[in-house]
């Protein structure tokens, strides 16, 4: 397994909607491998294809480490989410701080349904149907997001986007530190 560089959020292949995959193959398997490695290499609890540059409808999730604290929690362990797709939302939003592995050093608040009822292909290329919750829920619709060429920072408004100006900057610049390998947006 290899630990992939994390594209940042300027680069076009985190703003185009990613291509379905059609059919498993040993170099998906492989691909998959290398997100979960990259992932928590990155101390990430989700990522999406586009986030190491491949425009594909694929992402990776182990939300477990969210639900430490939680008496009770459903754990679900490694998932991995093929040509996913939302067919319902919830009426109930939650607002919650998030990160992403693209946009590294910022964190903000994004309102989002707290319950899902996802489709999906799993690793095995066989069709799922699952309802999400919490957690869960937030993880999957956030890499979902990628997969649209949506990021965490458009819910945010244009004064709050200003005010975050000159670090969504330094990332752009490849000034950013992160404790795992990016890849700025190429000239």
């Amino acid at each position: 397994m290899s630990v992939l560089p994390i594209v940042t959020y300027n680069d076009d292949v985190l703003r185009t909607k990613a291509k379905q995959i059609q059919k498993d193959s040993p170099q998906l398997q492989q691909l998959i491998d290398d997100m979960f490695e990259t992932m928590y290499n990155g101390h990430g609890v989700g990522l999406a294809a586009p986030q190491i540059g491949e425009s594909l409808r694929l992402f990776v999730v182990d939300a477990d480490p969210m639900y430490e604290d939680e008496e009770d929690a459903e754990v679900f362990g490694k998932l991995v989410f093929i040509n996913p797709e939302i067919v319902k939302n919830g009426d109930e939003k939650v607002s919650y701080d998030e990160g992403c592995l693209s946009i590294p050093g910022i964190r903000e608040a994004v309102s989002r349904p707290d319950e899902i009822t996802v489709k999906y292909l799993d690793r095995n290329f066989e069709e799922q149907t699952a309802t999400y919750t919490g957690w869960m829920s937030r993880v999957f619709q956030h890499e979902f997001d990628h997969l649209n060429g949506v990021l965490f920072i458009d819910y945010l408004g244009s004064f709050r986007r200003r005010l975050l100006k000159s670090k969504l900057d330094l990332v752009q610049n490849g000034e950013m530190e992160a404790e795992y390998p990016l890849r700025p947006k190429q000239p």
